[in-house]
């Protein structure tokens, strides 16, 4: 707010500098580290006087940064200190360090991963953003069912490629997350289907690590002379890294029929992508 006069010293707490008396002196300078105070007013002030506090306007006045004894000091008296309260109506600025939680009353849990809120809460920020991306391949073909794919396969290692986060797992087949979350997993299927042959390629989770179901499902058939692809994905909430787990099945490759998969660039491939917290 603004002031008639002057603006009131807030909360500023000081001791003036030791000051030496002058025989036959009532005026001195009041200073704090060699620097010149103005108390706001003389009720703003304690002031002792040889062990005796003196009564503000009776025994004293002050004008700026000069204090004002009722009657001339003389040699042996002792200005045992002077402290100036600043406004003692008001807390002002506190220290550095001085107020704890407690004074906050927040809530909530106060740790590395929190910020204080303004609603006085302890919070964990809002995602900022994909926090693991992996991408991995089948290096070979195969020729027969796979339930589930647990060889030739690789992460992308392909010149320029890079990945999200620690990455995904995979052992026997049975791919394992790094961190809860709802992630996105998708699945590209590849191959070179006999006449008249349908290839078929799954997607399955389990959240006991044991049972699994299918989440969805893909296939290729015989598509002129060539190859044919196809994807599938789901969203799967990892809400525990050790009981929530997918895998991938490729069945029904019949004789002449073949899945594709090259070391040195994606044909069937997989890949996961955390979108956000469980």
């Amino acid at each position: 707010m603004a002031y008639i006069g002057k603006q009131p010293v807030i909360g500023n707490f000081q001791v003036c500098d030791a000051i030496s008396v002058v025989n036959n002196q009532a005026a001195y300078t009041m200073q704090v580290g060699g620097v010149n105070v103005s108390p706001e007013t003389a009720n703003h002030m304690l002031v002792s006087l040889n062990g005796i506090l003196q009564a503000p306007t009776s025994s004293f006045t002050v004008s700026g940064s000069t204090i004002t004894f009722a009657s001339n000091l003389v040699t042996g008296d002792v200005i045992d200190f002077i402290q100036i309260l600043g406004n003692v109506l008001d807390l002002g600025v506190p220290s550095d360090s001085t107020v704890s939680l407690a004074k906050l009353t927040a809530t909530g849990t106060k740790d590395a991963t929190t910020f204080l809120r303004g609603d006085n809460t302890f919070a964990e920020p809002a995602a900022g953003g994909i926090t693991m991306a992996d991408q991995w391949r089948l290096s070979a073909h195969i020729t027969s069912n796979q339930e589930p794919v647990s060889s030739n396969l690789e992460r992308n290692d392909s010149t320029g490629f890079g990945y999200v986060g620690s990455g995904m797992s995979v052992s026997s087949g049975i791919w394992t997350f790094p961190e809860t979350g709802i992630y996105l997993v998708q699945f590209h299927l590849l191959g070179y289907p006999n006449t008249n042959d349908d290839i078929y390629g799954y997607i399955q989770a389990t959240t006991n690590n044991s049972t699994y179901n299918d989440h969805a499902r893909t296939a290729i058939s015989r598509d002129g002379n060539g190859q044919d692809g196809s994807t599938c994905s789901t969203l799967v909430d990892v809400t525990d890294t050790s009981n929530v787990k997918v895998r991938f099945v490729i069945n029904d490759i019949n004789a002449g029929s073949s899945v594709h998969g090259y070391t040195d660039y994606n044909a069937t491939h997989f890949v996961f992508i955390r979108l956000a917290d469980t």
